[in-house]
């Protein structure tokens, strides 16, 4: 019988899960998707392949509970520093703020990890909802600002976000690539001079 390493067991059965979660991102982040097997996650934990299946059934289960778990978090720490806010250009600019942040500290390296794997239909799908649930706020408030085509400027906006978070993950200062997205989140938005 395995040793309780907690003060229930319902508290070492959320340990447990959590260990195997942290192992399948991390493998999922350095090695891609394929490299998520239950018998891979289980090493990376400390724990035989048997013990990974009274939590998850399959690889596909893991990829599917790293997805579930990624973006919950990121979205709440983003719902938490858009609270109260209105103006449409803040909130635009706290969104690009948290974003960057998060990226800095490792938070979408799981999502970006898991946009460029193959992954099953259900998925993707889930992936996608999911993401949408994460940008809605920018949208929003590109759309409440009323900038001429709005679905290009924010997919033109989106990019420049992708490529802050891009330079801070490899190192970039994070104050600097702030600054100068935020300067060129506000031109993009700026209304046209006559």
């Amino acid at each position: 019988m395995p040793r309780i390493d907690a003060p229930t067991l319902a508290e070492h059965r959320r340990r447990q899960r959590a260990a195997l979660l942290s192992a399948a991102t991390e493998l999922l982040v350095t090695q891609g998707v394929k490299a998520v097997t239950p018998a891979a996650v289980g090493a990376a934990a400390g724990l035989a392949r048997s013990s990974v299946y009274q939590y998850f059934g399959s690889g596909a289960a893991i990829v599917a509970a790293i997805i579930e778990d990624a973006f919950p978090r990121a979205n709440e720490a983003m719902a938490a520093a858009l609270a109260g806010l209105t103006d449409p250009l803040e909130i635009m600019a706290t969104y690009v703020r948290e974003t960057i942040r998060l990226a800095a500290q490792g938070a979408h390296r799981p999502a970006a990890a898991l946009r460029a794997a193959e992954l099953p239909p259900e998925c993707l799908s889930r992936l996608e909802e999911l993401h949408h649930e994460q940008v809605a706020p920018f949208r929003s408030a590109l759309l409440a600002l009323d900038v001429p085509d709005p679905m290009i400027t924010g997919q033109l906006l989106g990019g420049v976000v992708e490529a802050a978070m891009a330079a801070v993950e490899a190192g970039a200062d994070r104050d600097a690539v702030t600054r100068r997205s935020l300067d060129l989140l506000r031109a993009a938005v700026r209304p046209p001079v006559a």
